[in-house]
């Protein structure tokens, strides 16, 4: 189950990168938006920490739990 689930988080931070990158794209790094979108000025902050959130999550998720490490 939490393979499954590091998948899809895998996914969807695959998702949000290639967004981000559209993103970038279409509006020309952000020199070309229209009138009243700033909104892709905040898609261009949002969907990076969610790409690596995401991909942070499918890491620890595929990993699983890590041992302490013993106090010495």
């Amino acid at each position: 189950m939490r393979r499954a689930l590091a998948v899809v988080a895998g996914l969807g931070s695959a998702f949000f990168v290639f967004y981000t990158v559209r993103l970038l794209v279409v509006t020309k790094f952000l020199t070309h938006l229209r009138p009243g979108g700033g909104g892709a000025r905040i898609g261009a902050v949002v969907f990076p920490l969610l790409a690596v959130l995401l991909g942070l999550a499918a890491v620890r998720l595929w990993r699983g739990p890590q041992p302490h490490a013993a106090a010495v």
